[in-house]
């Protein structure tokens, strides 16, 4: 298909059943191309011993891959364009090569006429815009893949009424329905494709991970749905200095139109107009991931899209103690939830990864259901031990200036225990994942040596001593348990005793060498749970009068923690 077509395809989408067939074919003839060039070299090639041909060719194909993409991306526009700056925010991960090809995407998709976005949003307000504001701006003040914004002003009765005079129009791109559809049957299909490859299947169920993309895009094309989680968030922060978002005028907003305050400030990727307003990047990234940080561990509700299009740095009058500017967010089409039990097995996670415990790092990962309850963890433990133990600490700056031949070495010593454990991706982990790409990749941006653990480790400190209280309950909870264990011991064992004296006892059944070593390991576990809860009570208790002594009762409380836990596995 040559380039008038393919921009024909993306100027009038719905005109007719044999565009939206193009659009179809040229999506699934660009996914199979690239899956058998994957197959190729990933995968056939190393099994016949040419492995050192995928590793000299990689860097190559996926740069033309990125520029193949790109074209597609902008020729086609729809959720082409949100694949593209997913993949163009992994600034951690990818080469600059690819993350550059790809970061234009989430500026220059083409913009739709002003005519052809003016009657649909006449058509959904009912009425002329002469009508419903004081003007209008033709010009776009930004064009992205579902909808684009244009600068207006309300009219004087509204305007008194909402209290806010400049406000954004935001409309969708005419025919984006028909659109999404056609995309959304072409990704089911390269999804099917994806689930015959085992290295897939047995991780992810793509077809649910297909349908969860298919609601949050039909979600962000629904302007009052988008209204709603525009107000959820604002109440989530309501109070908080760090944080803005823009009010909606309800009057003027339809399932395709919405209106918001005008709340458009410095973008925050932009460093020289950060720098020119007095304000240093390297200020905004830890406060931005801690923002984020919030929403993911705290609300349980976060922007799945924050992507720098979707952030500004609004300068503020500066305050004692605060900074002199705010993150404002806007776009709250794609948002996710964390469930209760997902956000503490997130914050064991978050805790274990900053204290480098890499054994409770695979236990957290399993508690969120990435790795299942059946799966032989011992590999991956000592493999996360020593991956802290070299690599822990470090920015993705100082990970990028290490020897890839140390990268190399861990993959070869672990890279069979990674394939071989049963991974799986639970559906709500798309949009996490999506949320914390896009956080890493911006924090990156406004500093290239950020370090990710500077932001973890405050923040991973202050969850720990909000459960401190839920990690006493625990241990107590656990004393209970093994108590009423020994408590209800004697009778069983006489239980046993008079089975034996009837001859009904099964001579040679395990159950009783299991029961009798369980009550063993259990009257030790009590001792070392006690005395941990004790020292970790009396350190907690003591650091307020005495940093250095509670420092070291709390420090010293691991030593019959980890008795407690070695007898466990032991057992």
């Amino acid at each position: 298909m040559g380039v008038a077509s393919a921009r024909r395809d993306r100027a009038d989408p719905v005109s007719g059943a044999g565009n939206t067939r193009a659009r179809y074919r040229r999506i699934l003839r660009f996914a199979a191309w690239h899956l058998a060039v994957t197959w190729w070299f990933e995968l056939f090639l190393p099994r016949v011993g040419l492995v050192r041909i995928a590793e000299r060719t990689r860097t190559a194909r996926m740069l033309r891959f990125a520029r193949r993409f790109h074209d597609l991306a902008v020729d086609l526009g729809g959720l082409m364009i949100k694949v593209g700056q997913f993949l163009s925010s992994r600034l951690d991960v990818l080469p600059p090569e690819i993350t550059t090809e790809l970061e234009g995407l989430q500026d220059e998709v083409p913009p739709v006429s002003f005519a052809a976005i003016r009657a649909l949003a006449e058509a959904e307000l009912g009425a002329p815009f002469s009508q419903r504001f004081a003007w209008v701006e033709e010009t776009p003040i930004a064009a992205a893949s579902l909808g684009q914004a244009h600068r207006a002003r309300l009219l004087p009765a509204d305007a008194a009424d909402t209290g806010l005079e400049n406000v954004v129009v935001k409309v969708q791109r005419p025919g984006i329905d028909a659109i999404v559809d056609v995309d959304m049957a072409a990704l089911r299909r390269v999804g099917g494709w994806l689930s015959h490859f085992l290295l897939v299947s047995d991780r992810v169920d793509m077809p649910a991970l297909v349908e969860e993309f298919a609601q949050t895009s039909f979600e962000e094309i629904d302007y009052l749905h988008e209204a709603a989680g525009s107000e959820r968030f604002a109440a989530d922060f309501a109070g908080d200095v760090r944080v803005a978002v823009p009010a909606v005028v309800w009057e003027r907003c339809t399932r395709r139109v919405l209106t918001l305050e005008d709340v458009t400030a410095i973008k925050i990727t932009d460093v020289e107009a950060l720098r020119a307003a007095g304000i240093d990047p390297v200020d905004v990234a830890p406060v931005f991931a801690a923002v984020m940080f919030d929403q993911l561990f705290t609300n349980g509700y976060f922007h799945a899209d924050p992507h720098p299009g979707n952030i500004f740095v609004t300068p503020v009058p500066a305050r004692p103690g605060e900074p002199a500017w705010k993150l404002t967010f806007i776009d709250f089409g794609m948002m996710g939830e964390v469930t209760a039990g997902t956000r503490s097995g997130l914050r064991k996670l978050l805790i274990a990864a900053a204290s480098r415990d890499g054994k409770g790092l695979v236990a957290a990962i399993s508690d969120v259901g990435v790795l299942i309850p059946s799966a032989d963890t011992q590999e991956l433990e000592r493999a996360m031990t020593q991956l802290f133990a070299r690599f822990g600490g470090m920015g993705f700056a100082e990970l990028r200036e290490v020897d890839p031949r140390e990268f190399r070495d861990f993959a070869v010593e672990f890279g069979d225990v990674m394939r071989s454990l049963p991974f799986q991706l639970p559906e709500n982990f798309l949009l996490i994942i999506r949320a914390m790409s896009l956080t890493s990749g911006v924090c990156s941006s406004l500093d290239p040596r950020f370090n990710l653990w500077d932001s973890v480790e405050p923040y991973a400190a202050r969850l720990l001593r909000d459960e401190r209280g839920n990690l006493i309950q625990d241990a107590g909870r656990q004393v209970l348990d093994v108590a009423g264990l020994a408590i209800g011991l004697p009778r069983r064992l006489d239980g046993l005793i008079t089975r034996a004296e009837e001859g009904s006892l099964a001579v040679g059944n395990p159950r009783l060498e299991r029961q009798v070593a369980l009550l063993n390991r259990g009257a030790r576990r009590v001792a070392s749970v006690l005395v941990f809860g004790a020292l970790l009570i009396a350190g907690a208790v003591v650091r307020g009068g005495d940093p250095g002594l509670g420092n070291l009762l709390m420090l010293v409380s691991a030593l019959p923690l980890l008795h407690g836990l070695w007898v466990g596995r032991r057992g």
